[in-house]
């Protein structure tokens, strides 16, 4: 059988990583309810930014967390792809956006003797 490119979560790795630094796991603990508490924005909504945010830091355990907590507060499994696709594009709109950065440096430098102009 295959070894998993991630290995799941356990209650041991849990105990370890709480054991090696305890005060900063329960600091980040503490980060993560005020973080994702109710407030000007309800619990649900944040779990689906937590989705979409999952997907494009390409997180295995944040995606799998995340989507089963967002469908706990109510998400849809609609509301969950919608929060996904809003990731994509926004992955996607980033590669699109940086094109400025090669479209800058393709008028400064030289031509190419192709012929072909990037300008």
């Amino acid at each position: 059988m295959t070894e998993p490119v991630y290995p799941r979560t356990t209650p041991e790795i849990a105990k370890r990583r709480r054991r090696l630094a305890p005060d900063i796991h329960e600091a980040f603990d503490d980060f993560g309810r005020a973080v994702f508490a109710d407030g000007a924005l309800p619990e649900k909504t944040k779990q689906l930014i937590a989705v979409a945010v999952a997907h494009v830091t390409q997180c295995p355990y944040c995606i799998d967390g995340h989507t089963r907590l967002a469908r706990r507060k109510g998400a849809s499994p609609e509301e969950i792809m919608e929060a996904i696709w809003v990731a994509a594009e926004m992955r996607a709109g980033g590669a699109y956006a940086h094109s400025t950065l090669a479209l800058h440096a393709m008028r400064e430098a030289a031509p190419d003797k192709g012929g072909s102009s990037a300008r």
